[in-house]
Order: structure tokens, then sequence, then C-alpha cells
């Protein structure tokens, strides 16, 4: 029949157009999340943490709390936490600041800008937005705390990041937030068990979002620490991410590892939520050192220029340098409390000379002045110094705190290496192969550290004999030396701790040994980076050299570090005496020639007396930092 076909074409047309008028007046809608797969994107991988699990197509999120997840089994399945977390989003609005909205804004903005979500509930999300009208940043800053080496917490530096709610300057610093991961440790453990459970994931981690001030009065003021701050590029909205996802991370637990899941590796892991198309992490599957984060950072391109702010120490040590050192006794007079302060006895001197004295006096008192009680003398004498300094200004030169850029913390080497050399010893010779994990040697190049501080964990050393026999030469879990010199402003004690295996000749044998040490002492500057040093030492070794194998022993030793352009060379001597009457004496010279940043030569000369004979050693080295 005609009629009929001829309204089935007309509707079947119709059908047709319709949709077509429809797509051109309006966008598509978004494909639904199982046709694009959003749960293997970076981006939400990322923002859950996941990481590729043993078995291809597995994965595993590193937040160790259930409440980051919306399905049972969210910490091993993105697709399963998608799902959830789409079902979640559309639950009624009466939760309140409990509602999947409110608690992971993050992850809802990006499924926003992926998936045509339609019209969501609107829960009431009061306290996220309490935190976010306080958390006004416009951009990120990674800040770099220098090495503490007081602190088996901070002997490697730290990371945290800054948010700043517009240009730094001025001090508006002082008002930006802070972002900081650390361990949440128990106030009752000894630094034993914090060293223990810090290596072996004992406690827990968790972001903190605090004020920048404290900070800066936690690092540059109590703990003596320079702090060098590198501004981001991070625009706008990779910088709303990152602020988002922080609140998603309130109160939510990692595991804390102090050598790879730390501080560092967690602000890396910030990052990448920021700007998903970065993949930091990845360079650091054993150690996160935190130097080593601050130059993957610069290498992604992310950094744009540095800031120092020199501790309270290191501005006393600007102003003391800065005068001649037949006025460093005045200076102290001027800080002493318990003297006369009578600004009229200075006024034969040049209005500047007196401007300096007066401002070196008062940063003294501020740089004794840091620990929690305050004393009302030494505050009394900082207030009329101040008052007198005021008076001053006018006259004062000019400070300037711009460090050598050769001491910035990313102008340093690898803090791995890699070294190959041979050694003569007992009319042998031996290739030595050797492999460091961390961090620095007083010999070695030295820019970026302090000078006089020593941190290596995990130095393996092997050799192979002449005749093809391999063998190891020592193995240093833990060897830390600080030789910071003590003057009439700076009383540090220098000290160090050690433990490992070593090879020593005994009972005219050489045997394997374990052995712990630890010293104290102090070290005396000599200008120039010259340091002269010298430590009282205790050590407890294992020998099956002696006749009772586990022999305690006291000595002493001392050295003198000094360097000049790409040389540096060290020179020390010792001797220690057991309590079975045993006694060794040693000497060593080692030279280092820095050929560039990442390359060394190491010379090294090593005398021994271990009854009954003596036993000399020469070796040369190639050392490859990375």
């Amino acid at each position: 029949m005609p009629v009929p076909r001829t309204l089935a074409f007309l509707a079947a047309a119709l059908w047709l157009l319709l949709p077509a008028a429809i797509r051109a007046d309006s966008p598509p809608a978004a494909p639904p999340a199982d046709a694009t797969a959003l749960w293997q994107r970076p981006e939400w991988l990322r923002l859950l943490h996941y990481k590729p699990g043993l078995r291809p197509g597995h994965w595993r999120s590193q937040a160790d709390d259930d409440a980051f997840f919306l399905a049972a089994g969210g910490a091993d399945d993105p697709r399963a936490e998608l799902d959830a977390t789409l079902a979640a989003l559309r639950a009624p609005a009466d939760a309140g600041d409990t509602h999947a909205q409110c608690r992971f804004v993050a992850r809802l903005t990006w499924l926003r800008s992926v998936l045509d979500l339609g019209e969501l509930p609107q829960p009431d999300c009061s306290a996220y937005r309490q935190f976010r009208s306080q958390v006004q940043a416009t951009r990120a800053v990674l800040v770099f705390p220098s090495y503490y080496l007081n602190s088996p917490s901070s002997m490697f530096g730290h990371t945290l990041l800054r948010l700043d709610a517009g240009e730094a300057g001025d001090g508006a610093e002082y008002l930006s937030f802070a972002v900081n991961f650390g361990a949440v440790v128990d106030a009752r453990d000894n630094g034993l068990f914090y060293a223990f459970k810090g290596l072996t994931g004992g406690y827990p981690g968790q972001f903190e979002v605090d004020q920048y001030y404290k900070k800066i009065r936690e690092y540059n003021r109590d703990e003596n620490r320079d702090i060098w701050e590198y501004p981001l590029n991070l625009d706008a909205e990779e910088t709303e991410r990152l602020i988002q996802h922080l609140w998603e991370l309130r109160n939510i637990r990692f595991a804390y590892y102090f050598f790879d899941e730390n501080c560092s590796y967690r602000i890396l892991e910030l990052l990448e939520v920021a700007r998903p198309a970065l993949d930091l992490t990845r360079h650091f599957p054993l150690t996160a050192i935190p130097i080593d984060t601050v130059r993957a950072v610069q290498d992604a391109g992310l950094i744009d220029g540095k800031q120092f702010r020199p501790s309270q120490g290191t501005v006393l040590r600007q102003r003391l340098d800065a005068l001649p050192a037949e006025w460093r006794d005045t200076v102290i007079t001027l800080g002493d409390p318990s003297t006369p302060f009578d600004p009229a006895t200075l006024q034969a001197l040049p209005a500047a000379t007196r401007a300096q004295l007066i401002d070196a006096a008062y940063k003294y008192l501020r740089f004794r002045q840091n620990g929690p009680q305050r004393d009302p003398a030494i505050a009394e004498r900082s207030f009329r110094l101040l008052q007198a300094l005021q008076a001053q200004a006018a006259d004062l030169p000019v400070a300037d705190a711009q460090p050598d850029p050769a001491s910035a913390p990313d102008a340093s080497h690898g803090s791995r290496r890699l070294a190959v050399g041979g050694w003569r010893e007992n009319g042998c010779d031996y290739l030595s192969l050797g492999l460091r994990l961390s961090l620095h040697s007083l010999e070695e190049n030295r820019n970026g550290f302090p000078t006089g501080a020593q941190i290596n964990l995990g130095n393996f050393d092997f050799r192979l004999s002449d005749r093809g026999r391999p063998d190891f030469n020592r193995i240093d879990v833990i060897d830390i030396l600080s030789l910071s010199p003590r003057d009439a402003f700076f009383k540090p004690l220098s000290w160090s701790v050690m433990t490992g295996a070593e090879r020593q000749w005994t009972d005219g044998r050489e045997r394997r040994v374990v052995h712990v040490n630890g010293g104290v002492g102090a070290t005396q500057a000599l200008g120039g980076g010259t340091r002269l040093y010298g430590l009282a030492t205790a050590r407890l070794e294992y020998n099956t050299g002696f006749r009772e194998p586990l022999q305690p022993a006291l000595g002493l030793r001392a050295g003198l570090l000094a360097g000049a352009g790409p040389i540096t060379v060290n020179g020390e001597a010792g001797a220690e005496k057991f309590a079975n009457g045993q006694t060794r004496l040693r000497a060593m010279l080692r030279n280092n020639l820095q050929l560039s940043r990442h390359q060394a030569l190491q010379l090294e000369l090593l005398w021994r007396d271990q009854q009954p004979d003596a036993k000399g050693a020469i070796g040369l080295r190639f050392l490859q930092y990375y």
C-alpha cells in the first residue's frame, strides 16, 4: 500500500535527520568511562597513587589507608575504584562534608573534564571551602633545607613545598603555607628505635599543611640550617589540582621508609598529580635522596631560578667575615649581657665600623637566643643593641647575603658512586671495584656540601687479585663524620659514627672483622677551608684472630683536611689500644682530583702497623658519580 510505505519513508528520514540537527547545535556527549578505559589513564593512576604490581596489569596504591578508597578492593583495582567513585559522586547530597564530592575534589574535577557527568547533587562542602579560602595559592615553590648531621632524619637534607598566594618578596612568603610529608613518630621512642622503625617502615607517614614561618623558625633558627627555595613553573590549573589533591590526602596515611618512600618521594608524587605527564618517581626505585629529587625536578624543567635563605649562623658568619679579625673580641664584649653597655665608647670609631660592630653583636645574641627558653639578660641586651643599631642604620654597609653559586646543593656531585682502580699491597696487585649508595666523603668535590661533612651509607668495595680471585675489601654500612670548627662564637663538637666489615691483619693473617666505632672531639679552622681535627675514639670489634673474639678498644685519630681548586687532600693518623693488649697504628693520605662535576681521580697511601708486621698499600681509583 503506497500510503504506509510513504509514511514509513518519511519517518525513517526524520529519524536520521533529527540526531544530525541536534549534533549540529550541541557538543557530543562524553563516552562512558568503560569505553575510554579511564582507570588506565595516568591522571587517574596518579590521583590514587597506584604503582605497577609484580604482574603485568596489576596495580597497588601506596596509600595505606582504607579511608582513601571507596571500593572494597580499591587499593588494588583502579577500575573498581573508578566505578565506586562515579557512583558515590551521584549519592544524595545530605551527607554534607562526608560526601564523595567534598572528600575527593581533585577526582571530581578531573572526571568532569573527561566525562559528561550531567547534573550532580550539590552537597554543602563547607570544610573544603574553608580550607580553600585559607590556602589561596597561585604558585608553588620547592624548598630544600640543607644537611643537618645532628639529626638522623635530617642528615640527608629535606624537601617540602611552599604555596604562595602571589609573588614572593618583602616577607610575604612568611604568610605562605608549607606542605610537608613526615613520619608520625612515637614521642616515647629513643634514637635507636627511631632509626630502626624509620628504616623498616615502622612508622606511618602523613602530609601536613602549616604556616611556612614555622618551618623558617624550625630550620633557620632552631637547627641553624640554610634554606634553598626553587620556584616551580606550574600553571594555575596545575597548582589548583595540587591543592585539591592535598585536601584529599588530609589524615591519609602512607608507608614511611627513610631511604625510599620518604618526604622527597611523596613530594615528587604531588608534582606528578599536578602535571600528570611527568614521571619523576620512576627514577627512584631503591632510594630517594632529597638532593637527587631536587635534581630530578630540575631536569624535568619545572624549576625557575632559586633563592637563598641563610640560617642565623650563616648570617653571623657573614657579619664576622666583613670585620677585621681584631674586632671580634669587641663583638663578644658588646654581646655579653654581664658587661656594661655604653654606645658612647664606640664614638671614636668610623661610623661604618661602629655600625658593623653593633650589627654583628646583635646577630651574635640572636644566634645564642635560639632555644625554647628565653634568657631575660640576653633579651634585654638584644633590645639595647637593636636600639643602637637603629640609630646607626644609615651608616651600616649593605650586607651581601648572596652565597657562592657553587654552594647551592643542586651543584653537588651525584649521590651514588662507582669506583674502579688498582691497588698494590703486601707485594700483591689488585683490581678494585666499588659501589656507594650515598652520599659524600670529606675529600670529594665540596660544591653543594658543607665543608667537613661526610655521610656515607651503603659503601661496598670489592677486589680482584692478579690471580683472578674475587674478595671483598670493606663494607661500610654507616660512616658519618662531622668536622664543624670551634671558635669564640661557634662551639660544636666534632663526632663520628661508623659500622661495617673490613680486612685487618691479626696474628700474621688477614682476617675479616665486624666493627662499630664512635668518636668525639674538636676541629679548628685554619683558613681557606683547611681544617685541623682530633677525636677520641672507641671501637668494638669481632675478630676471630683474637683469643676472645669480641674486643673493645680506645684510641685517637687526628688529621688535616685541605683543599685548593680541584684538589682536596686529607691526611690522618690514628692509634687504638684493645682490652687484650693489642695495639694498632695507621696513617693515611688521600688525594682527590676533581675532573668534572661527576668524575674524579683519587690517590690513596695507607700504612698500618698491626703487630707483628707493618703493611703498606697504594691505590689509584677513578670515581664516577650519578
